[in-house]
């Protein structure tokens, strides 16, 4: 099944956005898929507001960038499609899943609005996927296998693995069965699919199997990493001494993450050279290109609902594609690590008035 779909999708744009866009899931499911989410955005900005403070500020900015970063990085899937990781997993462990949601939720806006990378009616779905279900799984799966600060390194980094890996093969599912209710659902009088035009039995496998394959693996591989190199230079972001992770994590000792965050960008053309889009995200014209025999109506009419600024990374007027992508890199960095830390930064200084005036 999956051998079948790729070589249309292998001669499509490489760039072409990650995430759920508008029009694969109908308006009804993506309003339910933003009320999912909604309760987890309120945990995260209480859980933000109760522990932030001038220290963490950096480390959540730091967060949510990296998230947007990796992301950026596509790689190549079985079945001639494209995948990416999210940092979702590393995140969790450095912030917690609470604050990381909120951090990869703000990366993700971002990619929607600016960049035209997930539609803006899907937000709730790709926060919810990418930034509730993954996180919250892979936190869950590292503290199963690495309980307390008692844990060998060892167990830490297997932790890590384990979690980032299944974390977002959970979240790809999550995906899958989104996109696979929708013939079922939602259908015109004569049973034609109205948005997604893929049944359960075709997304879930497509969906699962390749990242099982690949994505998963990169996911919980940079999660280890990072979390080796912390384990050895930085063992206070992990939680391993006596005051809390996120409180001890001052700006000057990320300095080398923040070094580190610069060379991905500019090794984000890299992310270029994967042929094929993302299964079950494309346009009008690729579906009919397809065979499908005919292009979903509701899909048609809302897959043009936003018109980004700066569409699928790209600045046409520079004629390098490769230097375009660097500079929307720099960019969405540069909004999600200064729009991220302007909210933490505004939730300790409403927290440091609400203590002082309790204490008046």
């Amino acid at each position: 099944m999956i051998s079948s779909l790729g070589p249309v999708a292998a001669s499509a744009v490489s760039r072409a956005p990650m995430h759920i866009p508008d029009g694969y899931l109908s308006p009804v499911t993506s309003a339910i898929m933003f009320a999912l989410a909604l309760p987890f955005w309120y945990v995260g900005v209480r859980k933000l507001r109760e522990t932030a403070n001038a220290k963490n500020v950096p480390l959540v900015a730091l967060m949510a960038a990296f998230s947007f970063v990796i992301m950026m990085f596509n790689v190549p899937l079985p079945g001639g499609t494209t995948g990416h990781a999210v940092g979702g997993a590393l995140a969790a462990i450095l912030l917690g899943p609470e604050i990381a949601s909120i951090a990869i939720s703000v990366a993700l806006v971002i990619q929607a609005f600016l960049f035209g990378d997930g539609g803006i009616l899907a937000i709730g779905a790709n926060c919810f996927n990418m930034a509730v279900v993954l996180p919250y799984t892979s936190y869950a799966i590292y503290r199963a296998i690495a309980p307390g600060s008692g844990a060998s390194d060892r167990r830490r980094l297997v932790g890590a693995a384990v979690g980032g890996w299944v974390g977002l093969n959970v979240a790809a599912f999550f995906a899958a069965v989104e996109f696979g209710i929708q013939p079922a659902l939602f259908h015109a009088a004569d049973g034609t699919p109205l948005y997604a035009p893929y049944p359960l039995s075709v997304a879930i496998p497509a969906m699962l199997i390749p990242h099982m394959l690949v994505a998963s693996v990169a996911e919980g591989l940079i999660t280890t990493l990072v979390l080796a190199y912390l384990l050895r230079t930085n063992r206070a972001l992990l939680g391993l001494a006596p005051e809390p992770a996120v409180a001890r994590a001052a700006a000057s000792r990320l300095r080398a993450l923040w070094i580190g965050l610069a060379v991905l960008i500019v090794a984000t053309p890299l992310g270029l050279l994967a042929p094929g889009t993302a299964w079950g995200e494309w346009g009008a014209e690729e579906l009919a290109a397809r065979g499908l025999g005919f292009v979903p109506q509701g899909l048609e009419k809302l897959q043009g609902l936003w018109g980004a600024p700066l569409p699928d990374y790209d600045l046409p007027a520079l004629g390098n594609a490769s230097l375009g992508y660097i500079l929307s890199a720099v960019v969405g960095v540069l909004l999600v690590a200064v729009l991220t830390w302007l909210l933490t930064s505004a939730l300790a200084t409403r927290k440091g008035r609400t203590r002082a005036a309790n204490q008046a």
